[in-house]
């Protein structure tokens, strides 16, 4: 190989070092390039997370004062309850005072309702009467079966002792 001159060996280092710095450059440039690329990415995700982190507050700020909204319906809802039910029981009982009034101010309508109790009256007896009775009976069936088992072990016993005798 020939041998070369100073001049050539210092143009051949800075065509290298050109080179070098060509390279590198080219190296950063990527890496700016990537890092960029990824920090406009992360941005992006960042903006993406607070708009849903703005939507979930949203969200839970609305579900918030709904419950506070059913809340107040239902407290509302329980003063009107105890204001209308006192009306109701006064309103029903003026009912019947005027429906007893109506009844017993007619001739005619107040014997029906008479003869109805009347008859009511005498039903419950005869269903009382009847369950008495069925209750009797079975008693005095029990009483006549513990009787005869009572003879019959007598006569047993009887004849025991006889035998033995």
């Amino acid at each position: 190989m020939a041998t070369q001159t100073r001049t050539q060996r210092q143009a051949a280092a800075k065509k290298a070092a050109a080179t070098r710095k060509r390279n590198s450059a080219k190296a950063s440039g990527r890496g700016a390039s990537a890092s960029a690329r990824r920090t406009q990415s992360s941005a992006r995700s960042t903006a993406r997370s607070a708009e849903r982190t703005a939507q979930g507050a949203a969200r839970t700020a609305a579900r918030r004062a709904e419950a506070e909204a059913t809340r107040l319906e239902a407290l509302g809802r329980q003063a009107e309850r105890t204001v209308l039910i006192p009306i109701g029981a006064a309103l029903e009982a003026w009912d019947r005072a005027a429906d007893t009034v109506r009844t017993y101010s007619n001739r005619r309508r107040a014997t029906q309702r008479l003869n109805r109790f009347e008859r009511r009256g005498a039903t419950a007896l005869r269903r009382g009467r009847r369950s008495v009775e069925r209750e009797a009976k079975q008693v005095r069936r029990d009483v006549d079966r513990s009787a005869n088992g009572l003879q019959s072990e007598a006569a047993d016993a009887i004849e025991r002792i006889r035998t033995l005798a």
